[in-house]
């Protein structure tokens, strides 16, 4: 097994029981345990060249999203968390997650989880790379309007009931520049957020995505294990 895989192996173990303990405090989530539950759906805008169908092949109409946005250890507002988005799209092949975090754009930033207030102004990507035909990419999203959404969840799922939340999808190589593919637009569900199933990028990988071995040994033991314990 290459280095880096048997590091990421150790960091998943690792990950896996601070997730395991958080959890049996901490229920049902052990992080993001608050967010509002958002529908919309996924418009693209053109085609694009990363090796991953999904992003390349623009589809004939609109998908349907389901989505979560929620703040990573619950800190309350006005202070500042990871913020985090979690996407679910409904395509041709079958469900479809998306997980985004509020990380940097540039390099390395766009390594790093960063924390905001308002979600208006973060670049929320998904941090680890996946794999297509053409290499590793990075998927990330900005938003475009409003620009001043609220801190607290209750009052963004309030204002998020009068009027939409639009973003920008966007794809790069791990160093690359971010390139726009697809547009979403989410309002609130109206319902409680812990209704809904949680996603898991891992095991629902985007249409013609792969996940690096090193990624799945890194992330996927914690999410098996919370998830498996729900």
């Amino acid at each position: 097994m290459p280095t880096r895989e048997r590091l990421s192996a150790a960091g998943g173990l690792v990950l896996r029981a601070l997730f395991a303990a958080l959890a049996a405090v901490r229920r049902p989530r052990p992080i993001h345990p608050r967010g509002v539950a958002l529908v919309g759906t996924a418009t693209w805008i053109g085609a694009s060249q990363s090796g991953i169908r999904w992003v390349d092949d623009p589809p004939p109409s609109p998908q349907q999203v389901t989505a979560r946005i929620s703040r990573s250890a619950g800190f309350p507002a006005p202070l500042p968390d990871v913020i985090g988005l979690a996407l679910r799209f409904r395509t041709d092949e079958g469900p479809a997650d998306l997980e985004l975090a509020s990380t940097g754009a540039g390099v390395p930033g766009r390594f790093a989880l960063l924390l905001h207030g308002s979600p208006s102004r973060a670049h929320l990507g998904t941090l680890l790379p996946y794999t297509g035909d053409r290499g590793p990419v990075l998927l990330a999203a900005r938003t475009v309007t409003p620009t001043d959404l609220p801190t607290a969840l209750p009052a963004l799922g309030a204002r998020l009931r009068q009027e939409p939340w639009r973003l920008r999808l966007f794809v790069a190589t791990p160093r690359g520049a971010w390139h726009p593919f697809a547009d979403l637009e989410l309002r609130s569900a109206g319902r409680p957020s812990d209704t809904a199933d949680r996603v898991d990028a891992g095991r629902r990988l985007l249409p013609g995505a792969r996940m690096p071995r090193w990624v799945r040994a890194l992330r996927q033991p914690s999410y098996d294990a919370v998830q498996r314990d729900r």
